[in-house]
């Protein structure tokens, strides 16, 4: 399904521009009207059909696009396109996704219809928009460990477990090693990649792969055997235990 845009700008040469701009970013749409006017804007708004979006200049040729908000409710995300920077603060008023100054350019489009897909997470073109912005994730993935006066870099896949000892967090990697970590659990949980590890209790982080066999335990637990040997107790609490399911079955 294409993103429904309306196009409120009264410089034709502008507006034709913004058009081949949103061409050039390949993301399905259709400009539903172009409009120069706050009267013009206001009855489409009233009377037709609502777009997904709103890309408005500040200048129209009947006032400014301000006045629009006064005399409809608008609840469409806006992105305003304009030459004039002084009106940033009366942009963020309303449904203001972002600020554009003109020329308007490629990268800079990109970038607000990216937050426009965050601004709306149960959109119906939230999907389509992800394949032409796929999230990123900046998760650790290499962990400067130590043991004693030495130091390793580690990569965050080689690590099997990491588990809090006497207020000291340690990494145990898949080859038996183990060493200090200058995080907590509590911040681990946050900078790695959820589809990775899972914090099976207060105490204990598991790498997936680490996983051997896992059995029922008393009181809703479940006991979990790894492929490495380790003197911690791998138990998943029971108030974590349909979550860890999940996180089996979907990877996340």
């Amino acid at each position: 399904m294409a993103l429904k845009i309306l196009i409120v700008e009264d410089e034709v040469t502008a507006a034709r521009r913004l058009q081949r701009v949103l061409i050039e970013t390949k993301i399905p749409h259709e400009v539903v009207a172009i409009l120069d006017s706050v009267e013009d804007t206001v009855n489409y708004l009233n009377f037709s059909n609502k777009p997904d979006l709103i890309l408005s200049d500040i200048h129209l040729s009947d006032g400014n696009c301000f006045n629009i908000f006064k005399q409809v409710e608008v609840k469409i995300p806006v992105i305003f396109t304009t030459a004039y920077d002084q009106y940033a603060i009366n942009a963020f008023k309303v449904n203001s996704i972002d600020y554009l100054l003109k020329p308007i350019n490629l990268e800079e489009l990109k970038a607000a219809l990216l937050k426009f897909r965050n601004f709306q997470p149960d959109s119906h073109l939230i999907e389509q928009l992800k394949n032409f912005f796929p999230e990123t994730h900046n998760y650790q993935k290499r962990f400067v460990l130590k043991s004693g006066n030495h130091l390793k870099v580690v990569d965050s896949k080689e690590i099997a477990l990491f588990y809090a000892e006497d207020k000291v967090v340690f990494a145990q990697s898949f080859d038996g090693g183990n060493a200090n970590v200058d995080f907590s659990l509590d911040k681990l949980e946050s900078i790695l990649d959820p589809t990775l590890f899972f914090r099976i209790n207060r105490k204990v982080m598991l790498n997936v792969q680490s996983i051997k066999i896992m059995s029922t335990h008393f009181r809703g637990k479940i006991k979990v055997d790894l492929v490495v040997q380790t003197h911690v107790e791998t138990f998943v609490s029971a108030e974590k235990s349909e979550a860890f399911k999940q996180w089996l079955e979907k990877g996340s």
